[in-house]
């Protein structure tokens, strides 16, 4: 595994945390841009593995789609979750008044954590 894929997951797994204890303080919509932040990171590491790098995220969750989701290697659901984890951060980011809770926010911390450990699942095989 590349030493960038390394510090990208290890970066998520931070991300996880901040939005763990975010949400312990009930503060949802910057708990769940932490969470967004963490499958985003995810997806980063993936890409970077296959010498791809973006500098937008409507790059990273294009090409997570073409080269992991179309291909079979991860299943859809990733990207959807990773799409609507973007939506909620934008709204919880840019939202004068926000609607997501304490629930949203963990829904969303869990999808990452699952992200997090198939990712790392997939890139210890080597596949």
């Amino acid at each position: 595994m590349k030493e960038a894929t390394e510090k990208l997951l290890a970066k998520a797994a931070r991300a996880l945390g901040v939005a763990e204890r975010l949400t312990a303080g009930e503060d949802a919509e910057f708990a769940v841009g932490r969470a967004y932040y963490a499958m985003f990171y995810v997806a980063e590491a993936l890409l970077n593995e296959k010498g791809q790098r973006f500098r937008k995220h409507g790059g990273v969750h294009g090409a997570f789609a073409e080269h992991f989701v179309k291909t079979g290697l991860f299943d859809r659901r990733y990207h959807r979750w990773l799409l609507e984890a973007f939506s909620k951060r934008i709204t919880g980011d840019y939202g004068i008044e926000s609607d997501l809770t304490v629930e949203d926010a963990s829904l969303v911390i869990g999808q990452a954590h699952e992200f997090l450990g198939a990712a790392k699942q997939f890139l210890e095989k080597g596949t």
